[in-house]
């Protein structure tokens, strides 16, 4: 298991990961929110590097993406659910743009978390709502 900073950090990094392409808006975007976000006070910021590199290192087991959104989910207590699926649509959206890739992600974090579809459908439409730029 991991701490709830560390699966939120997973979920965000694989939210940028999951088109294979980590914009720099997504980036710049975990780095708001754990800067920013109050679940993240008290967190060390110098160790989201690493926290990122372990998360990447977990995709290249054997179980990957499946193993780490179990992680994931076994790591946050439910109160953290919701709130993790929110910060992955949030840096899913930060670019403007939402690849297949990551929908499919999102598609597939929602039922490993098992955010029930009605939420699932009002905080991706939030964050759609956030990120739009015209």
């Amino acid at each position: 298991m991991i701490d709830h900073h560390s699966a939120l950090i997973y979920t965000m990094v694989l939210a940028s990961a999951a088109d294979s392409d980590m914009t720099d808006a997504e980036l710049n975007v975990i780095g708001d929110i754990v800067g920013h976000l109050p679940i993240f006070s008290g967190f060390d910021e110098e160790t989201l590097p690493s926290i990122a590199a372990e998360c990447a290192q977990m995709l290249g087991q054997d179980e990957g993406l499946d193993g780490t959104i179990d992680l994931i989910k076994q790591s946050l207590p439910e109160r953290l659910i919701e709130t993790a699926y929110a910060l992955a649509c949030d840096v899913a959206a930060a670019d403007g743009i939402i690849a297949q890739e990551e929908l499919r992600f999102l598609e597939l974090l929602r039922y490993g978390l098992e955010v029930p579809r009605l939420s699932a459908a009002a905080i991706e439409r939030a964050a759609a709502a956030r990120y739009v730029t015209e």
